[in-house]
Order: structure tokens, then sequence, then C-alpha cells
């Protein structure tokens, strides 16, 4: 979609929210641009007049409280590949372009999975624990040649999760919206709306789809009594996909096993029994984070500001009525 440049004498106004008002994403240093950084609590002042809205407090729900200061808004970005904290039905139904971060955590993120999906194999929850309690017990682990995956998922961070799982020898399929063989990277996807009848394939039921309305509580107590017996849930995506109170009855009762970086809480509480649940593995939503992330949706945003600018089409521009860039069916 092309945007319209702003003219040869102006300076666009661009709002950067962030989690402080003191704080300054990389890579914006010298754009011809005048930047109002802010925090939620000044976004409200930020936002008039600003043609441009930066995103770098990334899960902040502020904007829909300041829309109707948002008189001269043309473009959003959220710097982040989710954008079901920022969508709300007035943005949805507005000409404001929404772009996001797609791309910038693919990699990260399935390295991540594969990571999970390897330390669930070996047991590597019971060896940490043997080796706080100087224990020297001898155990037999699975390969994960061989081992069956399923994804759930066929954007972009699907994807790539499918093929780096491929690579470690696995057999892996995709669900999304439409079932079809002959996937490049999956081979086959099923519809991930039969959920139930697909997921006893799996040793392993990895949740990488955006949070929408058709995936809110897609992994219900079905979905998960459905899992064969000691298999792994791994969720990268979003909490409120998975019914967490059905998880829990599921690996308290020895039935699956679960590697956890999000969650319906974030923070997760401190007094919330997932943390002490049996077989679950939690991280703090970090599973795109590696070394130099901060950077490079700086560099992502700044050339998008670029392009702007000299009226070229923006990269990674979200359907709003979708809830994500839609690449493939999801």
């Amino acid at each position: 979609m092309p945007a319209s440049p702003p003219a040869s004498t102006e300076r666009p106004v661009i709002a950067v929210l962030c989690e402080r008002a003191t704080d300054r994403p990389p890579g914006l240093d010298g754009l011809p641009a005048d930047f109002r950084y802010c925090a939620a609590d000044g976004l409200r002042e930020a936002v008039r007049g600003a043609r441009a809205l930066m995103l770098w407090d990334f899960f902040s729900t502020a904007v829909r409280d300041v829309w109707a200061d948002a008189d001269a808004l043309e473009w959003i970005h959220v710097t982040a590949a989710g954008v079901d904290t920022l969508l709300f039905d007035e943005l949805r139904d507005s000409a404001v372009v929404v772009t996001n971060a797609h791309g910038v955590f693919d990699r990260p993120i399935a390295e991540y999975v594969l990571g999970a999906v390897i330390a669930n194999a070996k047991d590597s929850l019971r060896s940490f624990e043997l080796q706080r309690d100087r224990r020297w017990q001898h155990r037999e682990t699975r390969s994960v040649l061989g081992a069956k995956a399923l994804v759930v998922g066929t954007g972009a961070i699907g994807r790539e999760t499918a093929r780096l799982l491929r690579a470690a020898g696995l057999e892996v399929r995709g669900a999304g919206r439409v079932a079809r063989g002959d996937d490049p990277d999956f081979g086959e996807i099923v519809a991930s709306s039969n959920l139930p009848a697909e997921v006893g394939w799996a040793d392993h039921l990895v949740i990488a789809a955006p949070l929408t309305a058709a995936t809110r509580g897609l992994v219900d107590a079905a979905v998960l009594a459905a899992m064969r017996p000691g298999a792994h849930l791994v969720n990268v995506a979003r909490g409120p996909i998975v019914d967490e109170t059905a998880l829990l009855a599921a690996v308290r009762d020895g039935r699956i096993a679960a590697t956890l970086d999000v969650f319906d809480n974030e923070p997760l509480p401190p007094e919330h029994p997932l943390w002490d649940a049996p077989n679950v593995t939690v991280t703090a939503h970090m599973s795109g984070d590696v070394i130099g992330w901060r950077d490079t949706l700086g560099d992502q945003f700044a050339t998008n500001v670029r392009r702007w600018l000299a009226g070229e089409p923006l990269l990674n521009i979200v359907d709003k009525k979708l809830g994500y860039i839609p690449t493939g069916d999801r």
C-alpha cells in the first residue's frame, strides 16, 4: 500500500510510545522527522498532530484510550509480530495503516522451539533437579529423530519453526485455517478447527498462531485430552490461545508436559500454580529476544520511515480485519 509523502517543506511528527518517557529506541537519529517520546500517560498529548506512531511499548493498550485525539494519524507501527493488544474496532474501520515487526523474530523463536523440543526429549528438567540435589541417576532419554511435531500457525514464524524442526529430523505437519497438502514447509496442513482429531498424531504440539477471535481458546480441554500421553506442548504465541486451567489440570495429572513462554497475565504472578507445576518450563516471554533484537527493530522501523517519507509502499502491512499479515492461511 503506498503512503502519501509529507510535503517537502514539513517535517512530519512521529509519536513514539515507550514504557518510560526517557526511553529512546535505537536507529532513529538522523531521520528527517520530529519525534515525540512519551509513556502511556503522555500519549494523548504526543499523538495530537502526529502523522505516525511507533509502539516501542508494544504490549500497551493505550492507543484505544487516546483514539479521539489521533487527529492526523496515518500509520501505526508495532515493534512486535502480534498486534492483538493494539487492534480495536475504530482502528480496524479507519484508514490508518498498521505495520508490524514481521521477520525479526522468526529464526529466534524457531530456535527456542527446537531447544524446547530437545530439552523435553532429553528430560532436561529432571536432570536439573538431580543436579541441584547432587544425585547421580542414570536414565535413558528419547531421540528427536523421527518424532512428530504439529505446528499450529502457518505464518512466517510457524514456517521457520517447521523448517528447523525438519532439519533436526522431526516429522512436521502444520495446522491452519484451511487444510491442504503438498506445502513446501509443512508437507500437510490440517484444519486448526479440527485440532481434537489431529493432535493425537503429535509428540510435540507447537502454538505459533496469532491471537484472533478464531484462535482465542483454541487449545481447550478437548484438545489437551486428545493429546497422546506424554506429549509436549510449546506455546510461543499468546497465552489466551491455550486454556490455562485445562492445561494446569493436564500437567498435574502427568498426561502431558509443557514449555510456556506466554501466559494469560504477564508477568506471570509469583503465586501462579504454573510456576511449580510438574513437567512445566516457564520463560518470561523471551523466545524471540536474542541479543541485538532492539537494534534490529529500530533499524526496521527506520527503513519504513524512509519509505514513508519517499512515498514508497510500506513494508509489513497488517490486514486489520484478520489481525496479521496474510502471507498464508494461519
